[in-house]
């Protein structure tokens, strides 16, 4: 019975893996034919498939076994049979996190050790093996023009180009401005991925150029015009702008491949600075990021000795933040109570974190992973923040002799909290950045059909590149689920008290008073985002997400565009 069940789960999360390559082989013919909102719509499909894939094979396991009259021998023979079908499984590692679910959906995320569930990866995977099936390799002895030819008859779109000669122009340019003669004569490997990556409006070419001793990352980056026409926008060489496409508040790219291993490995080289968990998730793979993410936190914890503390910033309203100063992410637990000012429920702050994970996040809204019954060592815990979690979170706590254990949290990346940086920055160009950038923040959460709710600056954080970005979702809802009206005109210095004000009414004009704290501040906002502190502003992004247009925010400096144009 236990080799029957570890074939069965394998079948199901190889339907699962079906399922989810079918839409995303759809992005190349979405994006050929501008269905924008289908789009959306599959990325929506495809973030839902795991869940129920998981649900229907507890629902088969439980049908065959009395899963509870087991003991633990049964789920270890299985756990072994199940490692010996994943020795030539091309997405060996995504079937172990789809195995690990069904454990954690059996046992309620009880305690496992790695004999009962892939808590270690069953094996070490060697990037290069595979590389033949993901990548193509160009011929280096040609000339630049010709090296952009030949990438294009390998991959075609059934489109016309706007202009081809001119984007071909384009690239060249671009490429010699980057490498001098003597760079370009000693290339010695053109690799770029097979896959298209589909994001959104946009899709890219992922490659490298290996010379003695550098190797240039690029990026190939195309849209279509309203003639749905493609062009080439921008030519992007520097790790940076990759690191940006391939942010953690962007959604996931549609990416088909059988060897998203050997994909994520190479993105891996491209990218050294980004965490391989973030760059699974990219790729859709966000279930399984979060094992990759598990198993580094354990590394980190074994490498590291400084303590978990309430993370810096305003205490929150609903959730209780903290973090381990040495690494990389803050985590988010709800509250057992709110303030009187918050009228909503745990279910609701619930909804509002899936609502944002099932939106395009347009580059503006942190991803955040939930997880149940996550454990933390107690004597790595401040006394302080174990006493302020009792204090504030006693319902999702469990405490044993050694561990804390929280029955319910987001992680996030970490960030620094806008309120901090603008007390903390000197320099007044940075600020200046820093507000107008929280102005672009919040219009294009707007016209993603998310209304922020609470935009208190401390809810949003400031990232190393200067980018600003939203982080706090209990407030949120779709754009037309608030009205916006203009505050009334009169002399009597009591018209307010007497206005008559819906749950759902909303009045622009009084943002000015509190989304930053100093005039200072405040003046520089209204100077360059004015226009968010009036109804028609708000009405008439309501009429552009009630009509279902796609917003596209170019995910890169708009210096680096061939041609500027509206998207």
């Amino acid at each position: 019975m236990a080799n029957k069940i570890a074939f069965q789960i394998l079948t199901h999360f190889d339907k699962s893996y079906r399922w989810f390559t079918r839409i995303t082989r759809g992005a190349k013919e979405r994006f050929e034919n501008g269905e924008w909102q289908a789009t959306q719509i599959a990325s929506r499909e495809r973030l839902n498939i795991y869940e129920k894939s998981v649900s229907d094979a507890v629902a088969d396991i439980y049908h065959q076994v009395e899963v509870h009259q087991r003991d633990r021998s049964f789920w270890q023979q299985m756990k072994e049979t199940y490692t010996r079908h994943l020795e030539t499984h091309p997405q060996f590692e995504l079937a172990e996190t789809f195995y690990n679910s069904i454990i954690g959906r059996l046992f309620r995320h009880q305690s496992f050790e790695n004999d009962v569930m892939f808590v270690l990866p069953s094996r070490c995977y060697l990037p290069g093996r595979d590389r033949a099936q993901v990548i193509n390799s160009l011929d280096t002895t040609t000339t630049v023009a010709e090296m952009y030819e030949s990438i294009y008859k390998l991959y075609r779109f059934n489109l016309a180009f706007e202009d081809r000669q001119r984007d071909m122009e384009s690239l060249e340019n671009a490429l010699r401005k980057r490498l001098n003669k003597a760079q370009l004569a000693s290339v010695e490997l053109v690799e770029i991925l097979k896959p298209v990556f589909y994001r959104g409006k946009s899709a890219y070419l992922i490659g490298r150029i290996c010379m003695p001793g550098e190797t240039l990352p690029f990026v190939i980056s195309m849209h279509t015009n309203n003639s749905q026409e493609i062009y080439v926008d921008a030519l992007l060489t520097d790790r940076q702008d990759l690191s940006v496409i391939f942010g953690f508040a962007r959604s996931y790219f549609m990416v088909d491949t059988q060897y998203p291993a050997e994909v994520a490995a190479f993105l891996q080289e491209l990218m050294p600075n980004k965490k391989h968990f973030e760059l699974y998730m990219s790729l859709g793979h966000h279930k399984h990021g979060k094992t990759v993410f598990f198993r580094n936190y354990l590394q980190h914890l074994d490498n590291s000795n400084d303590i978990f503390e309430r993370a810096p910033g305003t205490r929150g309203l609903v959730m209780m933040v903290f973090h381990l100063p040495t690494y990389g992410v803050v985590f988010k637990i709800i509250k057992d109570e709110f303030a009187e000012s918050k009228k909503i429920t745990r279910e609701h702050v619930k909804e509002c974190y899936k609502l944002v994970k099932n939106s395009d996040r347009v580059g503006r809204m942190a991803d955040t992973h939930e997880y149940v019954n996550f454990r933390f060592p107690l004597n790595r815990m401040a006394p302080e923040l174990i006493e302020e979690l009792k204090a504030t979170c006693a319902s999702s706590l469990e405490i044993t002799d050694d561990e804390l254990i929280i029955k319910h949290l987001y992680i996030e990346r970490k960030m620094t909290p806008l309120n901090l940086y603008l007390l903390q920055e000197t320099n007044e160009d940075k600020l200046h950045n820093a507000i107008n950038e929280l102005g672009l923040c919040i219009k294009q959460i707007a016209l993603a059909n998310i209304f922020p709710g609470d935009m208190l600056h401390k809810n949003f954080g400031i990232t190393k590149g200067g980018r600003v970005i939203f982080y706090d979702y209990d407030e949120i809802c779709l754009m037309k689920d608030r009205n916006f009206r203009e505050l009334p005109k009169s002399d009597d210095p009591y018209a307010l008290d007497t206005l008559s004000v819906a749950p759902n009414d909303v009045f622009p004009e009084q943002f000015e008073h509190f989304i930053v704290g100093k005039k200072k501040f405040k003046d520089i906002l209204k100077s360059l985002h004015g226009d968010l502190m009036t109804p028609e502003y708000w009405r008439e992004v309501q009429r552009i997400t009630a009509r279902g247009d796609v917003q596209n925010f170019t995910p890169y400096n708009p210096a680096m565009r061939f041609q500027l144009r509206e998207t």
